[in-house]
């Protein structure tokens, strides 16, 4: 009696094998990607760890041979971003200043619009989520004039306050259209039942709506963190001596050079810059791909 079962046990093992080695190979490339990706994190990192001397005769991709956080220290607070040598550290401040309250207004006022056009329809509602929708892809040097005038008609050009007033009513049309989205996949017989429960137009919104929200909520204040820290033709355009966020105080470090150039200086100011929006992505980055995915089926 001939035996059948030889030919499907190593036929199974040639496919467990060649799946082993399919994914190892995928892990490899991925791996060298990310290496690759890495690499000039890992370039400015090293850099900002030696001193001048070590960078002018070392090699751009070496380990510091004697670490030293000097150039941090004067990027943090001595270094000239023009004839004021204080650093970053104002500048920094003054960009916590600018994104946290944006991020929050953005936010709250994206999600009351999405609640609005998702779940309260009314005539037009379409056509002004379309023209918000819009708005969304208007380039930013479009907007710099009349959004100039309009800060200088309400008297707070130049201000810290100008610079939230103009990121929120950027950011307004990309949060709508995130909780919009997220809020049709949201059941409508919910907010009739609460209406004949005798829940007004706010209580719902409130107790109901931003509770479910949490997903779409991570998504939106990664976002808006994000282009709010890393934005510098509006910090560079509606900004004065004194208001201008860490961006444009990173850019006149970086093209403010009296004498040698001090690269390790640079390295340390540019990743300082970066620093909270690198935490965020760390921190919160998964959350944010399921925030992403949390509306993207209706039902």
């Amino acid at each position: 009696m001939t035996d059948l079962s030889m030919p499907q046990t190593q036929t199974r093992t040639q496919s467990a094998t060649g799946k082993i080695a399919l994914r190892w190979l995928l892990y490899v490339l991925l791996g060298l990607f990310a290496l690759y990706y890495l690499m000039p994190l890992f370039v400015m990192l090293t850099t900002s760890l030696k001193s001048l001397e070590e960078i002018r005769t070392g090699s751009l991709i070496s380990l510091p041979r004697e670490v030293s956080f000097d150039a941090w220290k004067t990027a943090w607070s001595g270094a000239c971003t023009g004839i004021q040598c204080e650093g970053l550290r104002p500048y920094f401040w003054n960009s916590v200043l600018i994104a946290v309250p944006a991020v929050v207004l953005s936010t709250l006022l994206g999600a009351l619009n999405g609640y609005v056009v998702a779940q309260w329809r009314f005539k037009g509602a379409n056509i002004i989520f379309s023209l918000m929708l819009f708005g969304c892809f208007i380039p930013f040097q479009v907007v710099l004039l009349p959004m100039a005038r309009l800060l200088g008609m309400m008297g707070i050009a130049g201000t810290i306050p100008g610079l939230i007033f103009v990121h929120v009513i950027y950011g307004l049309g990309f949060t709508t259209l995130f909780f919009r989205n997220y809020y049709v996949t949201i059941p409508s017989e919910l907010t009739k039942a609460a209406r004949v429960d005798g829940a007004g137009f706010l209580r719902i919104f409130w107790s109901i709506f931003l509770p479910l929200s949490l997903p779409i909520i991570v998504v939106t204040v990664i976002w808006q963190f994000t282009q709010i820290w890393n934005d510098f033709l509006f910090g560079v355009s509606f900004s004065q001596a004194g208001t201008q966020p860490v961006t444009v105080a990173l850019n006149n470090i970086v093209n403010s050079t009296t004498g040698v150039k001090e690269y390790n200086v640079d390295m340390a100011a540019a990743i300082i810059a970066g620093l909270p929006t690198l935490l965020v992505y760390v921190v919160a980055g998964k959350y944010f791909i399921r925030g992403l995915t949390a509306g993207s089926v209706k039902g």
